[in-house]
């Protein structure tokens, strides 16, 4: 009987093993054609490894999707939590900027928990793996849209980014912020409040 069980795994890891796939969980906004061209899929190679999904213009937000491992073999590279981050000033004035236009006028806490949401979400497996490609994903933060973050930051703003940098242990892992005061999407509401600062809710 071991012997039958033995023979029985080994076969499972043969099967298993080709068909690797990461989870990619959906954001507000997305389309499965605008997944399927960022993973460079189509929308039927994605159906295929998602038949639950009946409706291909029908997904939801904070759902999974399973899409092919390469996309999960990249992120093997990506830093722990511990790990000092390593950025150019460019990303890091990126970063100082879209805490500036988030968060003026919150506390200083308040502040450095944005940024912590910037570089969770970079070591996040659901999001892209830069700062500026998490800054820039569309749809994701408010001052990209409406030209805020082309503010320059205060120093107040650059200090929350070098204080979020050596606190990341401090994030909880927050992934999303929000005011539910002007907050439009449902969604967020449904997400695990890890934290309020000031007018922020923070929740992964």
């Amino acid at each position: 009987m071991r012997r039958m069980l033995l023979s029985l795994t080994a076969l499972a890891v043969i099967l298993v093993v080709p068909g690797i796939t990461s989870a990619y969980m959906i954001q507000p906004g997305d389309t499965l054609s605008e997944l399927a061209q960022k993973f460079g899929l189509s929308v039927d190679d994605i159906l295929k490894l998602n038949p639950n999904i009946k409706d291909p213009d029908l997904i939801y937000a904070g759902d999974s999707l399973n899409l092919p491992g390469r996309e999960s073999e990249a992120k093997q590279s990506r830093k722990s939590g511990n790990k000092v981050y390593k950025m150019s000033a460019k990303e890091k004035d990126l970063l100082a900027r879209i805490v500036h236009a988030e968060a003026k006028g919150e506390p200083f806490a308040g502040k450095v928990a944005v940024a912590h949401v910037v570089l969770n979400r970079v070591e996040h497996e659901a999001f892209p793996n830069t700062i500026t490609e998490v800054i820039f994903q569309p749809r994701q933060f408010q001052p990209v849209s409406n030209g805020a973050i082309n503010q320059k930051p205060d120093e107040e703003a650059i200090r929350a980014v070098e204080e979020a940098l050596k606190t990341r242990s401090s994030s909880q892992g927050s992934l999303y912020f929000y005011n539910p005061r002007t907050a439009t999407n449902s969604w967020v509401f449904s997400r695990e409040t890890v934290k309020v600062i000031g007018n922020h809710v923070f929740a992964k």
